[in-house]
């Protein structure tokens, strides 16, 4: 054998244990990728049985005057569309769900935020005062809104009795069935279910803080609000973040409570677009109408979603696939 063939067999042997070398990792990928396959094949199924089928009926009923018996054949066009910009109540609806959705971001949650600072310090009985602030939010809505329309009852409620018994008779009044404090006394009572969450989330977030950075802080001679403002919040901010958007979807979609405290009354000055769905759905049958609104409430919901992930929750879910893929 000369020496150029001596030279030349390694390089021949290397050139045909390529190919197989080569292939394990593409059989690793295909294997991989069934895996996920498979693990993701029944989340697909159940996501386009339950939600993206009755999405698309729904739109596709949305285009029909129909009222919900028989097939769909009133072929309306985009006329109940155009209705929902010149219906009144739904208009209302759009402005009392902002209402809410600045109530609940611009109320309840700096005052659970307080509350959670409170109480992740160092006090006695704290287990139980966050136990008590928690336990509504385990109340199903109907209970809560069952318990206060006895509460805010004309005259023989609780908080009628409560004021006069100090003086404040003049504080009390109609609370659900008048026009302009419908809608401060609903927030009360979503503010009474919805806090206590809020708070959790807080607290979470609170004790995910390392405590060395307070100390340090502490020893440079901060002081109690410098160590909230430039430690505490910036800090918090993925936690509050999220909780902003719960808030807000939560009030865009907000139902229970109204439905079984006023029903959208008096005179629609409660109505949020859920209820006035399930009015024109399931009282008067005008399902093709129904149908919009609920497309409507649905792509509202869906850009602000996509809205909020793309400009506020960026950063987040960037440090997070950013952690993922330095993991692998």
């Amino acid at each position: 054998m000369t020496s150029t063939q001596i030279n030349e067999a390694p390089a021949l042997a290397k050139e045909s244990a390529a190919p197989a070398h080569n292939r394990r990792p593409l059989v690793r990928r295909v294997r991989d990728w069934l895996t996920a396959f498979s693990f993701t094949v029944p989340a697909l199924v159940l996501f386009a049985l339950f939600v993206l089928t009755p999405i698309l009926y729904a739109l596709y009923v949305s285009f029909f005057n129909w009222g919900g018996f028989g097939a769909p054949s009133d072929f309306v066009g985009t006329d109940n569309y155009t209705r929902l910009f010149d219906d009144p109540v739904f208009l209302g609806d759009l402005r009392r769900g902002l209402l809410l959705v600045v109530f609940s971001v611009g109320l309840q949650l700096p005052f659970a935020l307080a509350m959670a600072v409170l109480l992740n310090q160092k006090l006695r009985g704290r287990a139980v005062y966050r136990m008590l602030f928690f336990a509504p939010y385990v109340l199903s809505e109907v209970i809560t809104g069952v318990l206060f329309s006895m509460i805010f009852a004309p005259d023989d409620g609780l908080a009628d009795k409560v004021l006069g018994s100090i003086g404040l008779d003049s504080l009390g009044g109609l609370w659900f069935a008048d026009q302009d404090w419908v809608l401060p006394t609903l927030f009360l009572v979503m503010m009474w279910k919805y806090f206590g969450f809020h708070m959790m989330l807080y607290l979470a977030g609170l004790q995910g803080i390392p405590a060395e950075l307070h100390e340090a802080a502490r020893i440079d001679g901060a002081g109690p609000w410098q160590r909230f403002r430039n430690i505490t919040l910036p800090l918090l901010g993925p936690t509050i973040r999220i909780s902003v958007f719960l808030s807000v979807i939560g009030a865009i979609q907000l139902f229970d409570l109204v439905w079984v405290t006023t029903q959208g009354g008096p005179d629609h000055h409660s109505e949020t677009m859920a209820v006035t769905l399930f009015q024109f759905g399931f009282k008067r049958y005008q399902i093709g109408y129904a149908s919009a609104i609920s497309i409507a409430m649905f792509l509202i919901s869906l850009v602000f979603a996509l809205a909020y992930q793309r400009f506020v929750l960026r950063r987040d879910t960037e440090g997070a696939l950013t952690t993922m893929r330095g993991n692998r």
